[in-house]
């Protein structure tokens, strides 16, 4: 029996985004989170070397492995073994193989609610059971130790993710240890999202590794590292369990795309170009916030990182994806709607991405501005 899958409603958005820009129009793509820039330079250029010098084929880096595991040395302090690193095909392969490997069909996997739309249907789609904790402003959003401890029965898994989309929000080091600890006592194994690592304005986030070495780790090069279309990620798990991670990956997926390992590793090294980009974000996320008092937007979840604004517009409609079409049609402003993130109460919600240029960020306050306004007179 084939599972039910929800479809991803920004995909829809894009899609109309991408035929009023056919048509002419000016149209500023705020819906999906993905970096507006490029590779690294140095990333590209290895790109290059390789493709003039190298066939290439099936092959997972060993250099990059290595590679990584320093990056988890010098910015965590924790010993990860290239052993335990699966390369994949970005985070959403990564996903499959830490649930597929470690799950059984049936089993619960708990995870808040708001939260990215593919943990509700990867786990369905591998017939697993999704408990959508509703998490809100009182929570940050985010799964707590309390909430856990609470469930009856206890869930076989949890996925956690700091910083989270649609949110932006990050789980502090003291209540991820607190969630460790539970997950221990109970027996819950826990699934960490971290792919938004490397971008917050504030404290630097926590990996779960940190707390408990067992957790199973999701990476990827699409959202620091400005590499989406590169589809490169990684799957980090206990020593135990390598084995059978790399026999799914290999069954599933044979291996990650050569030619991403290359420049993923000369990518890891161009620190300062990517510290460039978060500068970016940090200028965008500013401007968002000074703007969103003009907008009549006050209720938002905090953007401590990721480069989302997930706001609230409950008081304007009840119909996130036909908001944000309207939004689209009048303004050229694409934007994601909260369904996608909240079956339940993302009807009242939308995300904005401001993974963009500066430009197109003034650009889009200056065309919301007014519309906002007059959304508010029209609902007064």
């Amino acid at each position: 029996m084939t599972a039910a899958v929800d479809p991803f409603h920004a995909i829809s958005i894009s899609g109309l985004a991408h035929r009023l820009k056919a048509e002419g129009r000016s149209i500023l793509h705020m819906e999906f989170g993905q970096p507006s820039t490029g590779a690294p330079a140095a990333a590209v250029a290895a790109a290059h070397a390789v493709l003039d010098t190298d066939g290439m084929g099936y092959w997972e880096s060993a250099p990059l492995k290595a590679r990584i595991c320093r990056h988890y040395a010098e910015t965590y302090g924790v010993a990860v073994k290239p052993g335990q690193i699966t390369l994949t095909c970005g985070a959403s392969p990564a996903l499959v193989l830490a649930l597929s490997a470690t799950f059984n069909p049936g089993d619960v996997i708990a995870m808040a609610r708001p939260g990215y739309v593919a943990y509700r249907n990867t786990v369905k789609a591998l017939h697993m059971v999704p408990l959508e904790i509703p998490c809100g402003a009182e929570s940050r959003f985010q799964l707590t130790a309390a909430t856990l401890a609470a469930l009856d029965p206890a869930p076989a898994g949890v996925i956690l993710a700091s910083p989270a989309n649609p949110t932006g929000t990050v789980i502090p080091g003291d209540e991820l240890a607190a969630i460790a600890e539970v997950c221990r006592t109970r027996g819950i194994r826990m699934v960490s999202d971290e792919i938004y690592h490397g971008l917050t304005y504030g404290e630097p986030a926590h990996s779960m590794l940190e707390f408990e070495p067992g957790a199973i780790v999701v990476n990827s090069f699409s959202k620091y590292f400005s590499m989406a279309g590169w589809r490169l990620g990684w799957l980090i798990v206990p020593p135990a369990e390598a084995s059978r991670a790399v026999a799914y990956m290999g069954a599933l997926f044979l291996t990650a795309p050569s030619l991403a390992q290359h420049a993923a590793l000369a990518a890891m090294d161009c620190h300062d170009e990517l510290q460039g980009h978060l500068a970016t974000y940090r200028r965008n996320r500013e401007l968002l916030l000074e703007a969103l008092p003009a907008l009549g937007l006050e209720k938002i979840a905090p953007p401590d990182g990721a480069f989302y604004i997930y706001a609230d517009v409950g008081r304007l409609t009840d119909d996130s994806l036909a908001f944000c079409k309207q939004l689209l049609q009048d303004t050229g402003v694409a934007a994601a709607p909260g369904i996608d993130f909240d079956p339940v109460d993302g009807r009242r919600f939308i995300r904005l991405s401001f993974a963009v240029s500066t430009p197109q960020i003034e650009e889009a306050i200056r065309r919301l501005v007014p519309w906002f306004a007059a959304a508010w007179a029209k609902a007064a």
